[in-house]
Order: C-alpha cells, then structure tokens, then sequence
C-alpha cells in the first residue's frame, strides 16, 4: 500500500479524471490492470494471502509500482520465492572510481585492489604494486597471472595449497553465470596457458570466496605472510573489494610499514607477483 501512495496515475500513465481522489496514488484495481492480473488476485497479494505467485507477475508488479532493485527482491522474498540476482548499479563512472580508490588507499600500507566478476584487478593500491606487482595501465587478471606468471609461482611458497582453492573459487563463479561470455574467454585461456589450472578444474571442486593465506617471497624484505580476504559489494555486484592483512608471523607488518616509505618506494623497482 506505502508504495501504491508513491505512483500517480500521471507517472502510471493514467488520467487523473480531474476529481479529488481519496486513495493517494494508484487504486489497486489500477495497479491490477496495469501488472495484468485480477483485482482481487492483486488484494489478495497485498493482504498477504496464501496465493500461487509467479516470478512474471511480481517482476510486473514491481514495474507498475516502480519498485527500487532491492525492494524488488524483498517482494520476491515476502512472497516466498527465491530473490533475482541484484541488478549492476550504474554510478557516475568518476564517483564509483573515487570512492573505491579512496576506500584502498586507506587500507595502506597493506596492499589492496578492486577485482571485476572476471577476477581483472580494475583499481589497485600502491601496496599492492610494491607487494604484489600490479603495474598501472597493464592488465592483471588474478587468476591468469596466478598460473600464467612464472614469478609468481617461483615467490608463492603455499602455490600448490592456494592453486586448488582458486580454481574451486572461480568455478563457483562460472556456475552463477553459466553463459557469460566472460567468464568462458577467461577460462579458455586458463586452459590454454597452464596444464595445473586445467588438471584442478576437472576436479569440480566448489568453493565460495572468502580467505586464503599467502606466503610470498619478496626481493627486498623476504618472507611476508599475509590473509587475502575478499568482499562482495552488494551495490556492485559484479565488483569485490580483496584486502589483505598482515599476520602476525615474519616481521610481515614493519616490512609492509617499510615498503610503503620513501625509502622503501625507491626500492621497490622489481615486478613481484602475488
């Protein structure tokens, strides 16, 4: 009913007629013939009945009532269906890039990126250039670059135990999305670079993203133990925010400290894959 007061019969498309109304925007039996259903099939939904509900007719109701994304899937969720997939906001492109690039750039001197549904680092952090050895304006896809680089696999001394847990990730992936495009370029070319990633992915192994642990070898501060935590952005869907944290083994949290001063910056000239 609240968000039947919202819409006018003007933004729905219908003559007001003039006359005062009582009912503060749309009647339900206007919302009725504009969503295609029954009048009283409409008082039902909105009386919270014991009724049969398809995802069409919600979606159409949805539209007539000009119901937000995540009110959407609340309505999905009141009539006991599983909720759609959050639709991909669509920000101004600068505001989305300054508040993600402000969110990493807080996280130093810890490294930290902005990684895509296809698992390219989109915006990273310069800890993260100094600890992992992203490079502004070249791509760096996590998972290519993880089987494809061979310095990574030569400073990753937990490569083998991280490998399987990767994969089993970017499986789970491909699976909410079994004809995305991107998805299938990205696994073509895992295949087609590295034996190992195709070995693991005939396992079938699922895994949902979450935390893995990082052992690296650094050129110029050694060993760096490190929690790799990734977050989903509920706005951003196809966006995830990967963090990651020192532990406390290996002096990892001064040489962090250390990277990211002057003196460290100046040294740290040496591509490092993570």
């Amino acid at each position: 009913m609240s968000r039947r007061a919202r819409v006018t019969p003007a933004e729905a498309g219908l003559p007001d007629g003039g006359a005062r109304r009582r009912t503060p925007g749309l009647r339900r039996e206007e919302v009725a013939v504009l969503a295609g259903v029954g009048a009283s099939w409409y008082q039902w939904l909105e009386q919270g009945r014991d009724i049969s509900v398809s995802p069409q007719v919600l979606d159409a109701v949805a539209r007539v009532l000009r119901l937000s994304d995540a009110e959407r899937r609340h309505l999905y969720l009141l009539a006991g269906l599983n909720p759609p997939a959050p639709e991909v906001a669509a920000p101004a492109p600068q505001d989305m890039c300054d508040g993600l690039r402000r969110l990493i750039d807080a996280w130093m001197p810890h490294p930290a990126y902005i990684m895509d549904k296809y698992y390219n680092a989109v915006l990273h952090s310069e800890a993260a250039a100094a600890v992992l050895g992203m490079r502004p304006g070249e791509r760096w896809n996590c998972l290519i670059e993880f089987f494809a680089n061979p310095m990574y696999r030569s400073r990753s001394r937990n490569w083998d135990e991280n490998a399987r847990t990767l994969v089993a990730q970017f499986r789970a992936a491909c699976s909410a999305s079994p004809d995305d495009e991107g998805f299938q370029a990205v696994l073509a070319e895992a295949k087609a670079s590295s034996p190992e990633f195709s070995a693991l992915w005939e396992l079938r192994d699922i895994e949902d993203a979450g935390q893995i642990r990082r052992e690296l070898d650094h050129p110029l501060v050694g060993l760096l133990c490190l929690e790799s935590t990734v977050l989903q952005m509920p706005v951003r869907p196809d966006l995830s925010i990967v963090l990651h944290t020192p532990l406390d083994e290996a002096d990892t949290a001064a040489k962090l400290e250390w990277l990211a001063s002057p003196e460290g910056r100046r040294g740290a000239m040496y591509p490092v894959a993570g």
